[in-house]
């Protein structure tokens, strides 16, 4: 059994999920990453880059959307840790397309790895924490699951069922000292959204009444925020990160 606390994360070579785990290591966190398997070996250079020991880090090699062998590859991990303290659900993707001209396969495809991936990786994690009686789940939305985006039905539909999974799971979870909340962050300067052309950055800071785009570091300190020892009294509720952009 590990003797440091094991946060579980999901899309973590990403660029929020990559400063989610930096911080989480930071604090002594053992973290275990699920990522999908590929021909080269990018978690081993995930890892070298940022500076990572092999023992701060078990990779999970499995595909979220092949639910019984992601199932067997996540008991497997926690069996191996005997324990698991934090679940920062992560994963995302888009298939951006007016609803007109989307197809059923963009639909499903960020349906498949938005949202039902949830149950997938919550079910056996949640259980885990049942029993122990402690833990914290944090779930990553967007802003685009609380006010919607023209382009994005899909990926606004899975964004918001993640807040409604999260408020139902908290009521499910509260009695046995498990807290589940959402973070919803805004535009973020990862190297996705950093790498669009200088123009269209600037027309997207233009709508932010801040006028910048989210940090990395600024999402991934509200997740320790929620997981640390002064989010024990918080439970189903959604942190927005957005520089004023949706304000409720």
């Amino acid at each position: 059994m590990s003797e440091r606390k094991v946060a579980f994360v999901t899309g973590a070579l990403g660029g929020i999920g990559s400063e989610i785990c930096r911080q989480l290591v930071k604090a002594n966190y053992k973290v275990i990453a699920t990522v999908v398997p590929r021909e080269e070996d990018r978690e081993m250079q995930w890892l070298k880059n940022e500076g990572f020991q092999q023992e701060d880090v078990r990779f999970v090699l499995t595909d979220l959307t092949h639910h019984a062998d992601a199932t067997t590859a996540i008991q497997d991990a926690i069996k191996a840790e005997g324990r698991v303290d934090v679940l920062v659900n992560n994963a995302g993707i888009t298939r951006d397309a007016t609803f007109k001209k989307m197809s059923f396969e963009q639909w499903s495809q960020v349906l498949d790895t938005n949202l039902k991936t949830l149950f997938t990786v919550t079910h056996p994690v949640f259980n885990k924490m049942l029993e122990q009686k402690q833990g914290r789940i944090v779930n990553i939305s967007s802003v685009n699951g609380l006010k919607g985006q023209f382009g994005q039905a899909n990926y606004s539909a899975a964004k918001a069922g993640m807040i409604g999974f999260t408020k139902a799971l908290a009521q499910e979870g509260a009695r046995s000292n498990v807290c589940v909340n959402v973070v919803a962050p805004g535009y973020t300067a990862t190297p996705m959204v950093t790498g669009m052309r200088e123009e269209v950055v600037k027309s997207i800071e233009d709508q932010i009444p801040l006028q910048r785009l989210a940090q990395p570091e600024e999402i991934a300190a509200a997740v320790m925020y929620l997981i640390g020892e002064y989010g024990t009294y918080i439970t189903g509720e959604t942190l927005s990160i957005n520089g004023g952009l949706y304000m409720q």
